[in-house]
């Protein structure tokens, strides 16, 4: 409420319902004291301010206001740098970087906003579904607004075509000699037509392109020369120049005057250049926008609503309000909309999306299911396990949208260069000027002049800058729509020297999906005993070999018991107290660490099970084995054909496993792998990695598990099977969603695709400037008479930035799997 009006109007309208008896509202405070004889809800105080034309919200004090309610954006009100000219650096607010000058490009919003309007009364927002209560409408939800990405574009696109419309006239006035027969001569001396121009000017270089003079102006009071002081200095000098010529025409000497005897002037060049710059701006900021195309498109994933079970039926929610524990019905064809476990029904699922992978596949009670995956023909009712940023599709987004802002090495480089670059070409522009002012032909002081100018205006920094960051950020996008997660752009540039992989054996090679086969004694029988005291123990504990025993005892419609003194032994079992008897379980090097004794009927049959393959851990009672353990655990289909492939691209593939050695070798022959070890610790796997890396080699480790993390950490390039635990994921710099090894080819080819398309880009910048600042300089003139223009100066360096981004956009074509 703005004034006693407003006030009045407020009081009248609330004070109309019969139930009311006392109405006193605040100006100062915006609040309303009620007195009633029966409760009024809200809402009905709501509608009754709406039918009386009143657009005000009221709420309970405290409460955030309908009112103060935005339109869900597309942006999260964050924005960086596209050079990263200061690192992971943000801004709160859209503006340029105070480093390069370029416009800041703002963040996606990580985790989707919705609301609910009227369409036909669009001041009503409410949070959840419902009915309009003024017509009664069913709400619906609200459009994005447009991004700050937009809105720039947008701006841009105003003021180029502004810049256009005054640009052109002057370009033609100032290339009246050319037009035959010289008609504008005959209506106007040049003096007029040179003022006329200058008038034209006024708009381009105060309004349209005003933006690039003030950007100069903070780079050079800061002392962060960019491509802006170049063109700062450059088009401001001609323009400078030019109203100078207009207003002291005698100050300057003979060779700068025309026949008519007056001052050459440059206002069609300084307004071309700035023209064409702001060109540029334009193409750069709609290529900045399909940069970070694959973020934008992993959001639309994410559904807006779901179907919420309640004791009182089905119910539609939105996304943001669902907890933990509820139950989600998902209908055919429909987004899953949070991470969760199918509790009743089953179905294909497609999760193409996530894993890159095109066969659905199918889901049944107890399987885990994604957010933004799409549901088949078939409709089931699922848990709630993981909501909000904890889903695995926010957690690619995050990941995503860190590494795109993260900065490779090779950048340095540019970095490095682009420091001296500025000051560089500012020294070579003077000596231009000196070397034709001495040098050059008559009138030598405009060649001095014209030329030093297209030497400022040609070079272009950005270039240089945008090389790295543009080819990364295209990459790791392209990477998630395939399943691999990309941490950093460091993990890419390791990705494209990786000599060495080493690799876990069970999750990584096999399914990770170890079965039981049996569980006997030392005669050879099936033991209902030991089977409840290696389940019991191993419920504490998160290993996939764990899992599978506990599963086969509930199978097997068995008591799990209280288990004391849980411990894991890192690389070789689990220890525990059931019953006050002490239960171990592992390999043989557990059992001579706690004292076991095996019998050689025993160890007899071990032997036989590891020849076939099969993973065997040792069961002992007190300090007595009495029988053992035999998990299978199938190997994945892909792992050959990947591995096969890894090693035509000359990369050394060893097996690395906490198992024994006859079942590794089992294994390795399988998939033709002449280099392995068994009942690996993991300080052994460490001790291999950094040998490796003693040796010169670059080490790529893939693993799933928590043994995993301290070998994933040490190797130069972490791979973590997203089917893994989190720890493992943690330690890695890379992600492979569907978690296996053709997930490794992928993201080598990605690597060695984008650091491939910034060597191009590097090229690129570097061959441009290099050729084109002494072209600039008039180094062609002494034997082709060749000279450039500033204006063609001014559109060849604003078309080499967008050059780059778009060879950087080819990325997102590349194929994977070849």
């Amino acid at each position: 409420m703005t004034c006693n009006g407003c006030k009045t109007n407020v009081e009248s309208a609330l004070g109309s319902l019969n139930a009311i008896t006392k109405v006193e509202a605040d100006l100062k405070k915006n609040e309303v004291t009620l007195e009633m004889t029966s409760h009024i809800s809200l809402d009905k105080l709501q509608e009754t301010l709406l039918k009386a034309g009143l657009h005000y919200t009221i709420e309970m004090p405290g409460h955030e206001k309908h009112s103060e309610a935005k339109k869900p954006v597309e942006g999260n009100g964050t924005f960086y740098c596209p050079m990263h000219c200061e690192g992971e650096k943000t801004y709160d607010k859209s503006g340029n970087c105070p480093v390069c000058g370029m416009d800041l490009v703002e963040q996606p919003r990580l985790q989707a906003a919705f609301q609910y309007t009227c369409p036909m009364h669009p001041e009503i927002i409410r949070d959840e579904r419902g009915a309009c209560p003024i017509c009664g409408m069913d709400l619906i939800p609200m459009e994005p607004t447009e991004s700050e990405e937009d809105k720039t574009y947008q701006k841009l696109l105003k003021k180029i075509k502004i810049a256009i419309l005054f640009t052109v006239p002057i370009f033609i006035l100032a290339m009246g000699e050319l037009i035959p027969g010289n008609p504008l001569a005959k209506v106007f001396d040049q003096l007029t037509w040179n003022w006329i121009q200058f008038a034209l000017s006024i708009p381009v270089v105060f309004y349209a392109t005003w933006m690039f003079f003030e950007r100069a102006y903070t780079s050079i009071k800061t002392w962060n020369l960019n491509m802006f002081t170049l063109i700062g200095i450059g088009a401001g000098v001609a323009f400078l120049f030019s109203v100078f010529a207009l207003l002291f025409p005698d100050v300057f000497p003979q060779q700068f005057k025309t026949e008519s005897g007056t001052v050459f002037v440059y206002f069609e060049a300084v307004t071309v250049i700035l023209t064409l710059v702001l060109l540029g701006q334009l193409l750069e900021a709609r290529a900045h926008s399909q940069t970070s195309g694959a973020i934008k498109e992993l959001l639309k994933l994410a559904p807006s609503e779901a179907v919420l079970v309640t004791p009182d039926g089905d119910k539609v929610v939105p996304i943001h309000s669902i907890k933990k524990g509820d139950l989600l019905r998902v209908k055919p064809g429909d987004k899953i909309p949070v991470d969760g476990i199918i509790t009743d029904g089953h179905s294909n699922v497609d999760e193409s999306m996530i894993t890159g992978e095109p066969i659905p596949v199918d889901k049944k009670v107890g399987d885990l299911v994604s957010s933004g995956t799409i549901n088949g023909n078939k409709s089931f009712v699922m848990s709630a396990e993981k909501v909000g940023s904890e889903t695995l599709l926010s957690q690619i987004i995050q990941m995503v949208n860190n590494a795109s802002r993260s900065r490779a090495p090779v950048q340095k480089l540019a970095d490095k260069i682009s420091t001296y670059f500025v000051p560089i070409v500012i020294l070579i522009s003077i000596i231009t000027f000196i070397v034709w002012k001495i040098f050059g032909p008559e009138p030598a002081l405009v060649y001095a002049f014209v030329n030093a100018i297209a030497v400022l205006i040609i070079a272009c920094p950005c270039a240089l800058g945008l090389a790295t960051p543009m080819a990364v950020m295209v990459g790791v996008g392209k990477g998630a729509q395939n399943g691999v997660l990309i941490k950093n752009a460091e993990a890419l540039e390791n990705l494209n020297k990786v000599d060495v992989l080493i690799t876990d054996k069970t999750g990584t090679i096999t399914e990770g999906k170890p079965s039981v086969e049996k569980v006997v004694n030392a005669s050879g029988k099936f033991d209902k005993e030991l089977l409840v005291y290696i389940a019991s123990i191993n419920q504490h504990s998160e290993h996939p070999l764990a899992e599978a025993i506990v599963n086969y005892g509930k199978e097997k419609g068995l008591e799990i018991k209280d288990t004391q003194n849980f411990e894991a032994v890192m690389g070789k079992g689990v220890i525990g107290t059931v019953d006050d008897k002490k239960i171990t379980l592992g390999n043989k090097k557990l059992m001579e660490q706690v004292k076991a004794s095996i019998s050689k009927e025993i160890d007899d049959m071990v032997v036989e099970e590891q020849k076939l393959g099969k993973t065997v851990s040792f069961i002992a009672v007190n300090e007595s084995v009495l029988g053992y353990v035999t998990i299978t655990d199938a190997i994945k289909e892909t792992s050959k054909n990947a591995i096969a492939r890894l090693q035509e691209e000359g990369i050394e593939v060893i097996m690395l496993t906490g198992d024994n050695t006859r079942t590794a070798k089992s294994v390795a022959d399988q998939l033709n792998l002449a280099s392995f070890q068994a009942e690996c610790l993991p300080e052994d796997k460490l001790e291999v990695i950094k040998k490796l890396q003693s040796e010169g080699k670059v080490v790529a480790m893939a693993g799933d598990g928590i043994n995993d993390a301290p070998a994933l950490a040490q190797a130069d390039i972490g791979i973590a099977m997203g089917t893994g635990t989190d720890v493992a994921i943690e330690s890695s710099e890379v992600t492979l969603v569907k978690g296996d090894l053709m997930g490794i080819v992928k993201s080598i080819n990605l690597g060695k695709s984008v650091m491939r398309n910034i060597k191009q880009n590097l090229f690129f910048a570097f061959i441009y400037n290099v050729l084109g600042v002494p072209i600039a300089a008039g180094l062609l003139y002494p034997f082709f008479g060749l000279l450039l223009s500033p204006m063609i100066a001014a559109a060849t360096m604003s078309f080499s930035s967008v050059s780059v981004i778009g060879n950087s956009l080819r990325l997102r074509n590349i194929d994977l799997n070849k």
